[in-house]
């Protein structure tokens, strides 16, 4: 093992006697590991998602979160990062199917902040998705409560802060919904719980990392790969046989594939995405940005000798990209040693260029000029000229431009989207709030390749559509689908503007003073809350 690789600690404890029935680990991981023992071990490799709509007669939960900036040194060189909580990554958000949830966040940050809620389905409620298109940004010392219902939703999602390539720095952390109690797990129940969050990492913050973008030069090799925000041998975890461990892995990278794998440990996929899968072994899998899986593994092996759990980066130079990998150590306690669409969109991509003088990224020409107040606020207000309903539904054969061009996409009908990724690298194609006919709410594409989406529009409002891959999106990378529902004059279809809404651009000589508040009160708000519960128990507690 190279002395520059990321190395953490599971430990397993054993019954000497094997005559005893062994029942199923279960573990959420998002990129890396390896090793042992006779129990079986649910994995679960998440990018975290959620959902919303709320029941007045269905149980809530809140929660409040302040962001702000603390120091540690991840990879041994001290750096600010973005906490919650004063935790990095942050605390976990566990919920169960059709939870209201209410999330009232503080911005502590010295810039405007949103959180998003990546794989939340915001049913009727596009006003709660924390992105630019959608919400205006938290201010400094501000704080702001996030209201929306995980309805008809299981699985592991994460959320993370959307704004200026923050996410880089921190701000994210895990976000489980658990199946209800009538439900039955396609599985053994597993013995408990874990949630490890992976991904790349750079020893420069987010503001170093968004002026080189916009000076126009690349990000480079990332410095490493955290697990559970930890670097080199500073991760342990314990976990004891014949309980059922589910490990939740969220991949949380800025733009890096891992290959995921446990050594001498076969992977049984079980979920991903927030659905469960036809059971099928894997020896290892690569993980795309943004992405999320859950297995189970048998803890079969010899326990004389610890196993490697390892994520490392794909599609690049391995000799050149060794340091790009993180390690944990699995120690076992007594170890000894198609739908047709109503519209097709053929969206391309290409290497960042430059337009007027700056470096950006773009889909069919069109790179995406970040708006200065919500879409959907400017259409409850009647604001005119903040975007365009152009979007071309097949690159052109013209000179990029800089423009706010969305998609005007029809309600209750389906959409077909084509993404072809002529650019270098490896990329990720997400649509806010939806899943595909797939049953994935992300998916990959290859330099050069192509692959195709369908989407049942049903859900009103403006929906991002992006790619994962933090740079490109910073770049310009996006676009927004606008689906308003015609017929609807009494408005049953989308939740009206929340009462606590905050104004920008041409609308913000209407914000009033702020009252800091916490997310309680709101929870009277029955309309639309968030809430998620996790299925783990037992948690990561040592590493050597």
């Amino acid at each position: 093992m190279s002395p520059g690789h990321t190395q953490q600690e599971i430990t397993v404890s054993a019954t000497a006697s094997h005559e005893q029935s062994i029942e199923p680990l279960c573990i959420f991981l998002l990129s890396e590991f390896e090793e042992e023992v006779e129990t079986r071990f649910f994995l679960s490799f998440s990018a975290l998602q959620c959902c919303g709509v709320c029941l007045g007669d269905d149980p809530f939960a809140s929660f409040d979160f302040e962001l702000s900036y603390i120091t540690v040194s991840p990879l041994g060189v001290p750096q600010q990062v973005i906490a919650v909580n004063k935790q990095f990554p942050g605390p976990v958000i566990n919920v169960t199917t059709n939870y209201n949830v209410a999330v009232n966040v503080r911005n502590k940050l010295d810039e405007n902040l949103l959180i998003t809620w990546s794989g939340i389905q915001m049913r009727r409620a596009s006003w709660q998705d924390g992105v630019l298109g959608t919400n205006c940004p938290i201010p400094p010392k501000w704080n702001w409560t996030y209201q929306f219902q995980v309805k008809d939703q299981i699985g592991s999602f994460f959320y993370y802060p959307s704004l200026g390539m923050q996410r880089a720095s921190g701000g994210f952390g895990p976000l489980i919904i658990n199946n209800r109690a009538v439900v039955p797990l396609p599985f053994n129940t597993p013995d408990g719980d874990i949630v490890i969050m992976i991904g790349d990492w750079y020893t420069r913050n987010h503001t170093a990392l968004r002026k080189a973008l916009d000076d126009g030069r690349e990000l480079g090799m990332p410095d490493g790969v955290l697990i559970n925000g930890k670097g080199p041998y500073r991760y342990n975890d314990t976990l004891v046989p014949d309980k059922i461990e589910y490990a939740t892995i969220n991949v949380e990278p800025v733009s890096t594939s891992l290959n995921f794998r446990i050594q001498n440990h076969n992977l049984l996929l079980a979920e991903t995405e927030g659905y469960y899968t036809s059971q099928q072994n894997y020896t290892s899998l690569d993980i795309h940005v943004g992405q999320s899986y859950s297995f189970l593994v048998t803890m079969d092996q010899n326990a004389s000798s610890d196993y490697y759990i390892v994520a490392s980066a794909r599609f690049v130079n391995e000799s050149l990209w060794q340091r790009v990998t993180g390690v944990a150590v699995l120690h076992y306690s007594n170890s000894k040693g198609p739908i047709n669409g109503t519209d097709v969109y053929v969206l391309k991509s290409y290497p960042p260029t430059t337009i007027n003088k700056a470096r950006r990224a773009a889909y069919n020409g069109i790179s995406f000029y970040k708006p200065d107040m919500p879409f959907r606020l400017a259409d409850v207000y009647h604001v005119k000229g903040q975007y365009k309903l152009d979007f071309p539904s097949k690159p052109l054969n013209r000179t990029p431009v800089v423009d706010r061009s969305i998609i005007n996409a029809t309600y209750k009908g389906f959409i077909e989207v084509i993404v072809q990724n002529n650019d270098t690298v490896m990329q990720t194609f997400h649509v806010d709030e939806w899943v595909m006919v797939s049953g994935l709410r992300t998916t990959e594409v290859f330099p050069l390749g192509w692959t195709a989406v369908y989407v049942y529009l049903d859900n009103v409002g403006v929906w991002n559509l992006r790619t994962e891959n933090l740079d490109r999106w910073y770049l310009g990378q996006e676009t927004y689908m606008r689906i308003i529902n015609p017929e609807d004059i009494a408005n049953k279809t989308e939740l009206p503007v929340p009462d606590n809404v905050l104004y920008c651009g041409a609308l913000k000589r209407m914000q009033k003073p702020q009252k800091i508040t916490s997310s309680s009160p709101q929870l009277a708000y029955s309309k639309l809350v968030v809430v998620l519960l996790v299925i783990f128990s037992t948690l990561v507690s040592g590493l050597r």
